[in-house]
């Protein structure tokens, strides 16, 4: 089965009193072929961090590479991780929890 996302960049601006400002400006949309969910935890300053992970399948785009976020079934999925093979990407995502 697969999922329509929509993919998203970050837009960094600094703000009036010298602060930085992330908004997420789409840049276009990603037929998924969704893998298994895992939930994990990764050690972080002032205790654990709860992380869920997915692998997914794509056809290979450029804009596909670590950082963007996709947003698909209610939630962002950061790209931690993409590797192309043979005219697919398959992208290594993960959000918090």
């Amino acid at each position: 089965m697969r999922i329509l996302a929509g993919l998203f960049e970050p837009l960094e601006a600094e703000t009036p009193y010298g602060g930085r400002s992330v908004s997420w400006q789409p840049v276009g949309s990603a037929w998924l072929k969704l893998g298994a969910r895992r939930r994990r935890e990764r050690p972080e300053a002032g205790g654990l961090r709860a992380l869920e992970t997915l692998t997914a399948e794509t056809r290979a785009d450029v804009r596909l590479s670590t950082g963007p976020m996709l947003r698909f079934g209610g939630g962002d999925w950061r790209i931690a991780s993409s590797e192309t093979v043979g005219g697919l990407a398959i992208l290594n995502l993960e959000r918090s929890r």
